[in-house]
């Protein structure tokens, strides 16, 4: 189990399911706050304020957000998707199946979040969706047309899919003004109109205001909430349709984490954005998605609308996770679910259920109790679909 997910548990009743995993249904995901940057300028408006509060720690009495209607074609997909890294030098013919076999749909104005440990394969996947990997096999659709990848498709592909990525810190060219990290991808792409009124736009929908005072500014002279704002003001600049945002608030403080949650959710129910979030963090996932997809050694184990999937897991790896998964979302009173066995290799994927040799359910005797001991170690479940509600790869289902 990845040391990021092991965190402080909280204290609530918890039950143990027939598989023999323990679970208790998540509450305030991003529980306790540290204390919070010093007010600036830009830093958060009243209402993002508000739903920043949310976001940080009380989302148990927050209002329900409204899912997005899946009607009408998504607006990225992704069918059977493998990405396969050939090795070199010493592992010369050693072959890392990172993705191995992916269908996923993002709807228009959806958040779905991408979630799992390190090395599972969702950054090989978001990396692919957005034209950075080419895939093996399968392919990638914007709008329902395949993603082509000649120079100039790909540049008119990455106007409408941007990227948030992780650091803010080194996202930015210390260099660099404020303003001239967000004109810059103006300028690559050559959008009409005044260069300074797109750019105080951005800034502005991004929550920096003024935004005039944020031009001559330096990435050294802004507080960590305020370096994301920027970037996320750089993607918004393009005007896209689709996000990619790789663990976008792991680096910063809780308080201001809440803050930039909020904004995201404000630009979906603004401007129709839909945002695949990259994260190892369910809490994030609880606070902000429409739905969830978990992974693990390269292929989607679980699916859907993220209530159901963090309040009833079905899968074995899902309750693992949330059994340390923090705050809030487990019992400390409770045993956490520790997966012994070799930590997952994409080198080396078993035969059957690719989770089967650190599967609880297997391990206690549970799967041998129901009969498919022997199809969890020798018969691979076929790729989760795309389509709408609660599914998951589990022999025991």
């Amino acid at each position: 189990m990845s040391d990021d997910l092991r965190t402080a548990a909280g204290h609530r009743e918890t039950t143990v399911d027939p598989q023999g995993v323990p679970v208790t249904p998540p509450v305030s995901p991003l529980g306790g706050s540290t204390a919070a940057e010093e007010a600036a300028p830009g830093e958060a408006t009243t209402g993002e304020a508000a739903l920043g509060k949310a976001a940080a720690g009380d989302v148990a009495g927050a209002a329900p957000r409204p899912g997005p209607h899946r009607v009408g074609p998504p607006v990225v997909e992704v069918r059977d998707l493998h990405v396969t890294f050939t090795g070199r030098g010493l592992r010369r013919g050693v072959d890392a199946h990172a993705v191995d076999g992916v269908d996923l749909q993002v709807m228009q104005g959806e958040i779905v979040a991408l979630a799992g440990e390190s090395g599972c394969g969702k950054t090989t996947l978001a990396r692919t969706i957005l034209g950075l990997e080419k895939p093996t096999a399968g392919e990638v659709a914007y709008q329902e047309s395949p993603l082509r990848y000649s120079s100039r498709a790909l540049k008119a592909y990455r106007r409408n899919v941007q990227l948030v990525l992780q650091d803010p810190t080194g996202a930015l060219n210390p260099r660099q003004s404020v303003y001239e990290a967000v004109a810059e991808g103006i300028r690559i792409h050559k959008l009409r109109g005044n260069e300074e009124e797109l750019v105080a736009r951005a800034l502005s929908r991004a929550g920096l205001r003024p935004p005039a005072r944020f031009f001559l500014r330096y990435p050294h002279e802004l507080s960590g909430g305020q370096r994301q704002r920027v970037v996320i003001a750089g993607a918004l600049a393009l005007e896209p349709s689709v996000i990619v945002a790789d663990e976008p608030v792991s680096s910063l403080d809780a308080s201001v984490r809440g803050e930039i949650l909020a904004l995201l959710l404000k630009l979906r129910d603004e401007m129709g954005l839909s945002v695949l979030v990259v994260t190892h963090d369910l809490g994030l996932a609880w606070n902000i998605a429409d739905r969830i997809a978990v992974m693990y050694l390269g292929r989607i184990v679980e699916i859907g609308p993220t209530e159901d999937v963090l309040s009833k897991p079905s899968h074995p790896y899902t309750k693992a996770l949330l059994s340390v998964a923090g705050e809030g979302m487990a019992a400390r009173t409770t045993r956490p679910v520790l997966l012994k066995g070799e930590p997952p290799d994409s080198t080396r994927i078993p035969r059957g259920c690719r989770f089967h040799p650190r599967c609880p359910a297997l391990a206690s005797g549970v799967a041998d109790a129901a009969g498919i001991a022997d199809a969890c170690r020798s018969t691979d479940l076929p790729i989760l679909p795309t389509a709408p509600g609660h599914a998951a790869a589990c022999h025991l289902l």
